[in-house]
């Protein structure tokens, strides 16, 4: 069962009201299914709509900031918990830590960085908690003909391309998140190898 879902968003909304829309959906599910929303702790964008649809549906939000964003990334301080720490190491080490999965929905840097770290970590065996994409509008198209071509490149097995699945809305996200097996990836040198 899934305590606490890990959010990937942008903080920003995008040029699409779609996104908005499925942000909103998300919030709701989370609240709805009683998973706690884990987040980078922002008002603004993707990740203040989904925290603000959690939070009126009665959901728990965890935010979490470093303490350097606050002039940029304007905290929410509306959420059940904001932690402030000192770094965004710290930020996403706390966020990975309180989570049980991880769903993105559309996003920038930000967003992709965090996603690759988390995938990258249950491939070196790190942690093995699910990842889910939710391809609103088919945002998530491109980066998963990416990870196809990487595959079929010979810089990915399909084991660790599995890691990342693309769902169609919120609610499948949240189904392949709860049904997930714990992720364990082949290395991909031997010790042989090395």
């Amino acid at each position: 069962m899934l305590g606490a879902v890990c959010v990937f968003c942008g903080s920003s909304t995008g040029t699409d009201d779609r996104y908005a829309e499925a942000a909103v959906e998300l919030g709701l599910l989370l609240a709805g299914r009683g998973i706690e929303m884990v987040y980078g702790g922002g008002h603004v964008g993707l990740m203040g709509v989904v925290a603000d649809a959690c939070m009126a549906a009665g959901g728990r939000v965890v935010g979490v900031i470093p303490k350097g964003l606050f002039t940029r990334e304007v905290a929410h301080r509306d959420v059940t918990v904001l932690h402030e720490v000192a770094s965004m190491h710290e930020r996403k080490q706390m966020m990975y830590d309180l989570a049980d999965a991880f769903v993105a929905l559309p996003g920038g840097l930000g967003t992709l960085e965090e996603l690759a770290e988390v995938a990258t970590w249950t491939q070196l065996g790190l942690h093995g908690k699910p990842v889910a994409l939710v391809d609103v509008a088919g945002f998530w198209e491109p980066l998963a003909r990416q990870l196809d071509h990487m595959v079929a490149e010979g810089f990915m097995k399909e084991s660790s391309r599995a890691l990342v699945r693309l769902c169609r809305s919120p609610a499948d996200a949240l189904d392949h998140l709860a049904t997930a097996e714990p992720v364990h990836v082949e290395k991909w040198i031997t010790p042989e190898e090395r």
